[in-house]
């Protein structure tokens, strides 16, 4: 008989060294702020102006915690 899993330890995301179950894409982006155009997320990043994205392979991958900051964090200069 095995023991039961630990929740706490056994979770897809802590056996994955905390990484996310899915990266956003760039068209993921486009729907979540009802951009005009993925071209509107690429200029982003040539300008340095949105979220950080990380590289895999010759796509971009964007980390959904780190989205979310960076939408609060233009909320909140946009409020000031």
């Amino acid at each position: 008989m095995t023991a039961p899993r630990n929740q706490s330890t056994d979770s897809p995301a802590v056996l994955r060294g905390g990484l996310p179950d899915r990266y956003l894409t760039p068209e993921d982006l486009v729907t979540m702020f009802s951009l005009p155009s993925v071209e509107t997320v690429y200029a982003w990043r040539r300008k340095r102006i949105g979220p950080p994205a990380i590289r895999v392979g010759k796509y971009l991958r964007y980390d959904p915690s780190a989205v979310h900051a960076w939408a609060r964090e233009q909320t909140e200069r946009n409020a000031a």
